[in-house]
């Protein structure tokens, strides 16, 4: 049994640091060592995230995601959850989950009788469907009230849109210009693919509008 460590990519290096560390003091502590970290960039309310899927690729029957909280997993909707609980099942992998102590039974040995193991499984999954559904509505929740005060803002006049973070995105067009991939332009700038992407995609705006530009004025000198 490996245990594989599931995190969420922070904008602090210090919160990212502690997470991984709490999560190693945890295994410690229930006698195992991590043997991968995957650090995710993707909203845990995507089901198809880069590292999620790569973790379930990567591991083998038994083995154990570890996640700080059940929310770092999946704050899916209902129809994704099941699809994600389905591809866990398929390879027998359990979730760990720091908050959720009817889940540490996976790192326990099998000690208990068949009936018992059984009430507790049944009981960690209802436990995990709970959480993952509470996970659900906070973020739908949030993102409810975000909506509200940006509508309410531009009622007023006052919204001026998400400011843009002109010097990451000067980083990420010079790696994009010396060649560098996606995956290590995230590993540099701790960035989403989406905002990669939406620089790139800049990048060629401006490249076709130059060269637009370029042949209007060469028609115009002839």
């Amino acid at each position: 049994m490996f245990i594989r460590a599931y995190l969420r990519a922070s904008t602090k290096e210090q919160d990212a640091k502690r997470a991984k560390s709490e999560l190693i003091a945890f295994a410690n502590d229930h006698g195992h060592k991590i043997a991968a970290f995957y650090v995710e960039n993707e909203s845990g309310a995507i089901l198809v995230r880069p590292k999620l899927m790569q973790l379930i690729e990567d591991a083998h029957k038994g083995d154990v995601i570890l996640v700080e909280q059940i929310d770092r997993l999946a704050r899916l909707n209902q129809a994704d959850w099941d699809t994600l609980k389905r591809m866990l099942s398929e390879k027998k992998l359990s979730i760990v989950s720091k908050e959720l102590p009817t889940s540490y039974m996976a790192l326990q040995p099998e000690s208990s009788t068949e009936f018992m193991s059984s009430v507790l499984q049944a009981i960690n999954a209802m436990m995990l469907d709970m959480l993952a559904a509470i996970a659900r509505k906070d973020y739908e929740d949030r993102r409810n009230r975000q909506m509200q005060g940006i509508a309410r803002a531009k009622a007023e006049g006052k919204y001026a849109g998400r400011r843009k973070d002109t010097e990451k995105r000067k980083i990420i067009a010079s790696l994009l210009e010396s060649g560098h991939s996606y995956s290590d332009i995230q590993k540099t700038t701790k960035c989403s693919r989406h905002l990669i992407a939406d620089v790139a995609n800049e990048g060629k705006t401006e490249t076709n509008h130059c060269s637009l530009s370029g042949s209007t004025t060469a028609v115009y000198y002839e």
